[in-house]
């Protein structure tokens, strides 16, 4: 079967502009993907082959020219898109991970390399990592807030060559192998065109400069790790597993990058006198049974202070009492929460002779029987 006309596969003039046969191709080549031809594969298969090989001819103004000249059997031509080309062409499709049909087309059409775009992916100057300081406080810490100084290691700009990286009175020059871009372009030719890959510039990592003396005491990087002092405040409410985040208090950039930022995680040290739950708190106190009977006062411990509470007559065994507002503060809100105190009666194991007379006396004045 006789080929088709070329400028006729493409849809265009024979006097078409490059950029005329560009979007005509791009155009086709979208419509005919067998990818988006599901219920007719084999025959969007078959144009799309027809269009990719009249596009790789007229886009070469060499291969067009001998096209114009002696039609398909030109001397120059070579061209045969086969089942080859076209199951490379699926697989980079699925191995790049493109959203759309589109995107693969806008890698496959980008032109140049040395222009506006390569010069905007310059390496830009790095910020500094952040970093993570454990911080243990005591609940009384946690409920009322504190201010404190921590010592941390991280990394600060090198006060020998402050941040350059280079032995003072030294100069850096352009990477040789980039020229200055920080970054390297391998051109490819495709079944869909030519395509631009880029990559980070081995040689100067991105930089597009090289340091020829680096500085002694950094070893080239601009920075140095020593224990900072910071001043920290903790605010009331915290619990286990808070972070409290400090701007610019994290590892410096390198290159004079801006510092990242300091993350203090707090972990509560456990009172064994109190269990929190939220903003409550939780204690246990023990009276004798006679005192549970009678009524009487006890003093308890609470995170803000020692508190004088009262124990009614009649209380019975894991009765609790409430204190309001004696709890853990919020982190979001005002307020307080409550400190909630259960009570333990205590009932002797062992009875001196006098106890056990005074309590078989006492028996003789209760029922002897269903008790209440």
């Amino acid at each position: 079967m006789a080929k088709r006309d070329y400028y006729e596969v493409l849809g265009v003039s024979r006097d078409a502009s490059s950029e005329e046969i560009r979007r005509a191709y791009r155009k086709k080549a979208k419509e005919l993907h067998p990818d988006k031809n599901p219920d007719a594969r084999t025959q969007a298969e078959s144009k799309f082959k027809q269009v990719a090989e009249a596009y790789e001819v007229l886009s070469d103004p060499d291969k067009r020219a001998q096209y114009d000249r002696y039609g398909h059997a030109g001397p120059a031509q070579g061209f045969d898109f086969g089942q080859t080309d076209f199951n490379r062409a699926r697989q980079a499709y699925s191995e790049f991970g493109f959203g759309g049909v589109d995107d693969i087309f806008d890698l496959f059409f980008r032109q140049g390399g040395s222009g506006s775009r390569s010069a905007t992916r310059r390496q830009r100057t790095a910020q500094g990592e952040d970093i993570e300081y454990k911080l243990r406080i005591t609940l009384e810490d946690a409920a009322i807030g504190t201010k404190m100084k921590i010592t941390a290691p991280r990394l600060v700009t090198c006060e020998v060559c402050h941040g350059s990286g280079m032995e003072p009175g030294t100069s850096k020059r352009t990477c040789p192998t980039c020229h200055g871009r920080g970054q390297i372009e391998y051109r490819q030719q495709s079944l869909l065109g030519s395509f631009v890959n880029v990559r980070v510039c081995p040689e100067c990592k991105g930089a597009g400069e090289i340091i020829e003396h680096p500085c002694q005491h950094c070893h080239g990087t601009g920075r140095i790790k020593e224990k900072s002092k910071i001043s920290i405040t903790v605010p009331a409410g915290v619990d286990n597993g808070s972070r409290l985040r400090l701007r610019g208090q994290g590892n410096v950039g390198p290159n004079g990058g801006p510092a990242g930022d300091l993350y203090i995680v707090i972990e509560v040290i456990p009172d064994p006198r109190f269990r929190r739950e939220g903003r409550d708190i939780h204690s246990t106190i023990s009276v004798h049974y006679h005192k549970a009977a009678l009524g009487t006062k006890v003093k308890v411990d609470t995170l803000w202070g020692a508190e004088t509470i009262s124990i009614p007559a009649g209380t019975q065994p894991g009765a609790v009492i409430r204190l309001r507002g004696k709890g853990m503060p919020d982190l979001h809100r005002s307020g307080r929460g409550d400190h909630f105190i259960k009570v333990n009666v205590i009932v002797p194991k062992r009875l001196s002779a006098a106890q056990r007379r005074a309590i078989q006396e006492l028996a003789k004045v209760f029922p002897s029987e269903n008790a209440t």
